[in-house]
């Protein structure tokens, strides 16, 4: 360093003023290459609109959390936020517009293992893949229920069961999902195969017109997350909870809904649902902290708390990128067990 220095004073003005010039030159287009890597510090974020990115239509159970989260989470990054409804191909139109835009956080994926890792698993004509997102922040968990129309003879899941037995092969029991190779879809597979019978599966494009469905008759059960309203469904006798997935119990009015516990020809059939947001792969470091910080505030909001609580979701702690990143990978290896364990096969 010492011999660069003398060498450089005697160069003459001129020369030293050019070569310095050419340096600095240099000098800054090394720092322009940087900053389109992974040290790029981005711009002021965030410089537009926010969106977050519903994969079904409105009125379905993950409408609701994104209209409870999306004041507060604009409030926590000083900016607006909006919620998209775009629903079709199991969440994977929804999925593939967030991966069409730029990696810049101004498009965030409300998604369940549903769309942002089975569709990429199951279904041959989606060419994303889980490792395409990043998980930014899980938002809750969701309690999964098993639906029947009110006319249905069935009251408790292994009446269900004997039902669907009864049927054969001529008559079989249907059931409705979000899609195909949907973890809705794969409850109903595995139901089928533990029962031994058949269940004709019917693919919507989302939790409301598949609840219609139901509550007109089209379709016999479905399995989906645990919604408050369903309480005044079976109050005029257009539907009936029959059975939660899990260990615990619902909230009043459904107390007294027997869980997978309680089941004989389906015990163990435990399944719940989470929700979580996620980025573009490739999204700035301090861009998806910034995400992952207004959206734990919003989940802090005692108003969006309460609303979400009350359909019975679990909210998650607060969980650092790392952490979710970790979780993700977990969850990644969890569901390619569970298509391997159906033996599902995309048609």
């Amino acid at each position: 360093m010492h011999g660069f220095s003398q060498r450089f004073s005697r160069l003459s003005p001129g020369l030293s003023r050019r070569r310095g010039a050419l340096a600095l030159a240099v000098a800054l287009a090394g720092l322009a290459a940087v900053g389109t890597g992974a040290w790029a510090q981005p711009a002021t974020f965030p410089s537009k609109l926010v969106t977050l990115m519903v994969p079904y239509p409105a009125g379905a159970a993950s409408d609701f959390t994104a209209r409870a989260l999306a004041e507060p989470v604009a409030k926590a990054l000083g900016g607006q936020v909006i919620v998209e409804n775009l629903g079709g191909a199991a969440g994977a139109i929804a999925a593939n517009k967030v991966l069409a835009a730029p990696a810049d956080g101004h498009y965030l994926f409300q998604g369940s293992p549903s769309e942002l890792i089975l569709s990429g698993m199951v279904n041959r004509s989606v060419r994303y893949r889980p490792e395409d997102f990043q998980l930014v922040a899980p938002v809750a968990i969701s309690p999964l229920v098993v639906v029947v129309n009110d006319k249905l003879p069935a009251r408790t899941r292994d009446e269900l069961v004997a039902l669907a037995r009864t049927r054969g092969k001529d008559a079989p029991l249907s059931y409705g999902s979000t899609g195909p190779g949907t973890l809705y879809h794969l409850l109903g597979e595995l139901f089928a195969r533990r029962a031994g019978a058949n269940a004709t599966h019917v693919p919507y494009k989302g939790g409301a017109p598949l609840l219609q469905d139901l509550l007109g008759g089209q379709i016999d059960f479905a399995f989906m997350p645990y919604q408050a309203f369903y309480a005044d469904y079976a109050r005029q006798g257009k539907l009936r909870v029959i059975g939660a997935l899990s260990g615990g119990r619902l909230p009043a009015p459904f107390e007294d809904v027997p869980s997978s516990a309680d089941s004989v020809s389906m015990k163990g059939f435990d399944f719940s649902i989470w929700t979580a947001y996620a980025v573009k792969k490739g999204t700035p470091q301090p861009v998806a902290e910034r995400l992952n910080a207004a959206i734990e505030s919003g989940l802090a909001n005692a108003h969006a708390r309460a609303q979400l609580e009350a359909q019975a979701k679990t909210i998650f702690q607060p969980m650092s990128l790392e952490a979710a990143e970790k979780f993700y990978r977990a969850e990644i290896a969890r569901y390619r067990e569970l298509v391997r364990t159906v033996g599902y096969e995309s048609p």
